[in-house]
């Protein structure tokens, strides 16, 4: 029995570091200059949402979204995950559902922008982030840059980013307000699941999902 005291969480791990970060490599060079064209594609919707409001067809982001969620959920977590994870499959499966919600969201009524200015900043600042800041943890952590997480290849940044999206927007009906909150749940859950991966491995990374779910919580609370 004394053994099992000699035991620590990265023992648990079913792969080594090294591995789960190339698979952002492979992912990266599979896709390569699309992510480019995914990140100005994005930016240049969130600067349109920063100046036109509700008038940034949020009904097409919802739609651009969806379809970001699809291609985690087959191209990485599918695909590239879960030949080392077995619970890879019941998290594509998630994201696959976190999709069905937001082209759900297309027909649940008129989708608004948030008149709350500190659900604004903060959600613009996580959109931000995952589109600009998250890709950089690559290199601070003395990683190879197309080991980058990129907003709508990997999961992280796209549940980051959608998390700030959600903060962005509010519904006039009750059917778009319940599925508002509804796609608050999965973003939510793959944060607290990547934050347990990476504590798994050991690195400072763990805190960046854990803060922006705790930032977009406390700011839709206080809206």
């Amino acid at each position: 029995m004394s053994e099992w005291w000699s035991y620590r969480p990265a023992d648990l791990l079913m792969f080594a570091p090294r591995i789960y970060w190339r698979l952002f490599e492979s992912i990266n060079a599979a896709v390569w200059p699309a992510q480019l064209l995914l990140v100005c594609a994005a930016l240049a919707w969130l600067l349109w949402f920063v100046r036109r409001g509700a008038e940034a067809a949020p009904r097409a982001s919802a739609v651009a979204l969806a379809l970001c969620w699809l291609f985690v959920a087959w191209a990485f977590l599918l695909q590239r995950y879960a030949p080392i994870n077995w619970a890879a499959e019941a998290f594509a499966l998630g994201f696959a559902l976190q999709a069905l919600g937001l082209l759900a969201l297309v027909g649940g009524g008129p989708l608004q922008a948030s008149a709350q200015p500190r659900c604004r900043a903060v959600g613009l600042g996580l959109m931000l982030w995952a589109l600009l800041g998250h890709p950089l943890l690559a290199g601070l952590a003395a990683r190879p840059w197309m080991q980058a997480e990129v907003f709508g290849l990997a999961p992280d940044p796209t549940a980051i980013g959608t998390l700030g999206w959600l903060l962005l927007l509010r519904g006039s009906g009750a059917g778009a307000r319940l599925l508002l909150r509804g796609l608050w749940l999965l973003p939510l859950a793959w944060c607290a699941i990547s934050a347990a991966t990476l504590g798994t491995m050991g690195t400072w990374q763990t805190l960046v999902p854990l803060a922006a779910a705790a930032l977009a919580v406390w700011a839709a609370r206080r809206r």
